[in-house]
């Protein structure tokens, strides 16, 4: 696994907990908050406790292989977290019904090369966050306003 070997190369020690976290987040295919994590990895291993994955989650951030993300706060101060081994991508919020979808267009290489040379500027990081109604709240924004206009 990838990301095993990523925290082998950086000094950090695999705990079986931190195996656990790791799985969620890399395997869940959704981007996971905190406490859903923390819930969740009970299920594997009751012993796990709050302070661990919080603990946790903040060592795997810190040691980049993890990436933290608000998403458009669409639920307030939440945060949520991926993996950053996949490769550069882009999210898609729905700002009505919360639903994320993620973007890998050559579109986003592209603005980043050009970033690069236009600015000479060395990218370490780059977030892209799209907010707006996918199309199944869009018809219910249309049935919405169809019906206040009608009343």
């Amino acid at each position: 696994m990838e990301m095993t070997r990523s925290l082998k190369e950086r000094g950090v020690r695999l705990t079986r907990q931190r195996q656990v976290l790791l799985d969620l987040i890399d395997k869940s295919g959704q981007h996971l908050d905190a406490e859903t994590l923390y819930q969740r990895a009970r299920e594997t291993d009751p012993k796990l406790n709050r302070v661990t994955v919080y603990r946790t989650l903040k060592m795997l951030k810190q040691s980049g292989l993890v990436d933290e993300l608000d998403l458009m706060h669409k639920d307030g101060d939440q945060h949520y977290y991926e993996t950053k081994m996949k490769r550069e991508h882009a999210h898609i919020i729905c700002l009505r019904c919360g639903k994320v979808e993620e973007y890998f267009g050559e579109p986003l290489s592209k603005l980043r090369r050009e970033v690069e040379e236009i600015f000479g500027f060395e990218i370490l990081l780059a977030r892209t966050e799209i907010g707006g109604y996918c199309s199944h709240c869009q018809a219910l924004r249309k049935e919405e306003m169809h019906k206040v206009s009608h009343a």
